[in-house]
């Protein structure tokens, strides 16, 4: 992401835009032992504080970032995942959903998959094998 300096000490994106910065797998950074996470505390700190300390020069003069906003996506905690800290949390929009189970999945990608078979006029031998489609992904995703 290059940033355009507006003004001293100021940086954001192009006058007029607007920047939106995606970080995926928010809760994948580690803990360290006292429980800290680097990166999100980085992140942390933009949201919280408008921007971060320059590292580069002695003086460490704070460089403010402004017309920016962040997303992201986090799945559950497990798995090398682990929760973000609260004061961090406090800063988003929380949407989540439910995990259904093994039938309405099925039954979900099985509609699906008989729309398209039927929208780009599949063979009927091909379309007949949605049932087994569907079972053989969804086996190859519970042993991941």
């Amino acid at each position: 992401m290059k940033l355009d300096k507006r003004r001293k000490d100021y940086f954001g994106p192009k006058f007029g835009m607007r920047c939106v910065i995606f970080v995926d797998d928010l809760n994948m950074p580690k803990k360290e032992n006292y429980g800290a996470q680097p990166p999100i505390e980085i992140l942390r700190q933009l949201v919280d504080q408008g921007g971060w300390y320059e590292r580069r020069d002695n003086k460490h003069p704070f460089r403010n970032i402004i017309d920016t906003m962040i997303i992201s996506a986090m799945g559950p905690p497990g798995g090398g995942k682990t929760f973000i800290t609260p004061r961090f949390q406090r800063h988003f929009n929380v949407v989540a959903f439910a995990i259904f189970d093994e039938n309405t999945m099925n039954s979900i990608f099985k509609t699906i998959l008989k729309w398209y078979f039927r929208t780009f006029n599949f063979a009927a031998d091909v379309a007949g094998m949605d049932t087994k489609l569907v079972t053989g992904t969804m086996k190859i995703y519970q042993k991941i």
